[in-house]
């Protein structure tokens, strides 16, 4: 039976997804967080790092095609550990903005440090132009799919993410 390619393409992503997870989870041992803090801090972070910017709760969640509680439920989490801050949003009184502090960004070193050399410890089984050519599709594909949402007036198909 013929299918469309993106339907056996959202199998194998989940699939990947999944394996990569199990593999990186070294990476985050011991650092106390779950899956959606450890996004949500990645976000802050990035979002810091690559625009010198803070990102608001329902930026994150849209970015990641998370629902907002559960975005607020884990940046929440991350205030309470000292590890991201709120910051004066002069757009909106009510939405704040979320910026790393001097620990939330240590502790990201950290974990990506050790992500670092698990991704270096796959890398001789792996093609590095593959996953760069892989890497750059996925994103094109994301960035369709959003623009899609977005015009269908999906609000979570809102990109403020890479």
């Amino acid at each position: 039976m013929s299918r469309h390619p993106l339907v056996p393409l959202v199998d194998e992503t989940l699939r990947l997804s999944s394996r990569l997870r199990s593999v990186f989870a070294d990476a985050r041992k011991g650092c106390g967080l779950n899956d959606s803090e450890q996004m949500v801090l990645n976000s802050v972070v990035e979002a810091a790092r690559a625009n010198n910017r803070a990102l608001t709760v329902a930026q994150i969640a849209r970015s990641m095609g998370y629902d907002r509680q559960l975005v607020q439920r884990a940046a929440n989490s991350l205030r309470q550990a000292g590890l991201i801050e709120a910051v004066a949003n002069p757009d909106h009184k009510r939405a704040v903005l979320l910026g790393p502090t001097a620990e939330g960004l240590e502790l990201k070193r950290r974990i990506d440090i050790r992500a670092d050399a698990i991704a270096a410890e796959l890398m001789p089984s792996l093609d590095e132009g593959q996953v760069s050519d892989a890497t750059a599709i996925l994103n094109g594909l994301r960035k369709q799919i959003e623009a899609h949402l977005r015009t269908a007036g999906n609000p979570r198909g809102d990109d403020h993410g890479s």
